[in-house]
């Protein structure tokens, strides 16, 4: 009897050492589609409000039929805090903890919905549209940089959910408002998103394991902790607390290859959008000229949706090349409209889709590829530098694309 129930201790004691394994293995797992899914409404939500809430200002700057110098007046207020503060953030955005960061995110994202929702006048309108533009540059900075103390999988996850909010935000929009709601309650509705961005973050994403530790004991308990009352991913080991300027420099000058590319991408694809959508207009179709519009903004989204959820199946290293074949898009669309040589509107749609399937492409690989060639020490500062390159493209295309849309429209 007592060998019996020292061999029936023994496999108690080897059945309790097996489950050790799995039980670690459960966790991990749940770590990780905990963060996957954090990260994507975290991109989903950061776009999702500034999509959502500049339709609303257009329709409310329509409505109090504003000038043309109003609605120029609208996309320097998108585009002028994105701007700012991605050129600041890689100075010192480093030295406030993340969860403070998050916390303006969300009021600046609510305040955004309320100041456009009671809007009384233009001026109102125009301050919402400056805090959306606040709570997505700042948000982008922020989450892009928090990545770098995580698996790099969340850059796809996040970068998913990114694409997926042009295509939500504007077709839940778009869905409310043709069901009968007027914008004001259009926008009250939606007040939820800052809400579910800020569960999200602080309830739902797991704190990632510390990079300096060398006890697997802490690393599990920190991978079961959430962020909310930690603050393991600001500790400054492995982040850019510590960088000096030249430093700083240094790794910005490394990242050029990347950026430059990414400026060209986003510089090509929003000419296209701001200056030659609205001339591609094409009579022999049953669509109104405003419906090929919303077709168009429609496929670019469905194309940046696409190839910034792909990541998993296509990498791409040489985005230079996503960036030629981006400006060969633009020289193609500005010809036809000077030439009118395409026969229909379907062939447009596929060029449409194929520039947001590029634009995709080029934003999450190369974040991913940055993530990949950077140490640990400087990853963080690396993705709030290269931050700016999609905010650069659109300034640059916004400075151009105006005048030569007025140009083109004033040809006989």
């Amino acid at each position: 009897m007592g060998s019996c129930a020292g061999l029936y201790g023994r496999l108690a004691e080897r059945e309790g050492n097996d489950s050790e394994p799995q039980a670690h293995s459960l966790d991990n797992q749940s770590a990780h589609w905990k963060n996957a899914v954090g990260f994507w409404i975290l991109g989903l939500c950061n776009n999702f409000s500034y999509v959502v809430m500049l339709s609303a200002a257009h329709d409310i700057l329509r409505q109090e039929q504003t000038s043309r110098n109003q609605s120029h007046a609208v996309l320097l207020a998108d585009i002028l805090p994105t701007l700012i503060i991605k050129l600041l953030a890689p100075l010192g955005l480093h030295l406030l903890p993340y969860s403070p960061r998050v916390l303006v995110i969300g009021i600046c994202s609510a305040g955004s919905f309320i100041l456009v929702a009671f809007s009384q006048s233009v001026t109102i309108s125009l301050c919402g549209v400056v805090l959306a533009s606040i709570s997505s540059g700042l948000g982008e900075v922020t989450f892009l940089s928090l990545t770098a103390f995580y698996p790099r999988a969340v850059i796809s996850w996040w970068s998913s959910g990114t694409g997926g909010s042009g295509l939500l935000g504007s077709l839940s929009y778009l869905g409310l408002t043709q069901a009968g709601l007027s914008p004001q309650h259009t926008l009250l509705s939606m007040l939820g998103i800052p809400a579910l961005l800020l569960i999200s973050y602080f309830l739902l994403l797991i704190s990632p394991e510390p990079q300096n530790s060398g006890r697997e004991d802490e690393t599990e308990t920190a991978a079961r902790q959430p962020l909310i009352g930690t603050e393991a991913s600001e500790s400054k080991t492995g982040s850019s607390w510590d960088l000096s300027l030249q430093e700083r420099w240094t790794v910005f000058k490394g990242l050029l290859h990347y950026i430059v590319p990414l400026v060209l991408v986003y510089f090509a694809e929003y000419f296209i959008n701001q200056g030659l959508f609205e001339l591609l207009f094409f009579r022999n179709t049953s669509l109104s000229h405003a419906q090929q519009y919303r077709w168009y903004q429609m496929l670019y989204q469905a194309g940046v949706f696409i190839s910034r959820s792909s990541l998993h199946c296509c990498q791409i290293r040489l985005t230079w090349v996503l960036a030629l074949l981006q400006c060969l898009n633009l020289a193609f669309l500005l010809a036809d409209v000077y030439m009118s040589f395409l026969p229909n509107i379907y062939l447009v749609f596929l060029i449409v889709l194929y520039e947001g399937l590029l634009g995709g492409a080029a934003y999450v690989n190369t974040f991913h590829n940055i993530a990949l060639e950077t140490s640990d020490k400087h990853r963080e500062f690396a993705m709030e530098a290269a931050c700016i390159s999609d905010t650069l493209g659109i300034s640059l295309s916004g400075i151009l694309a105006l005048p030569l849309h007025n140009f083109l429209c004033s040809l006989p």
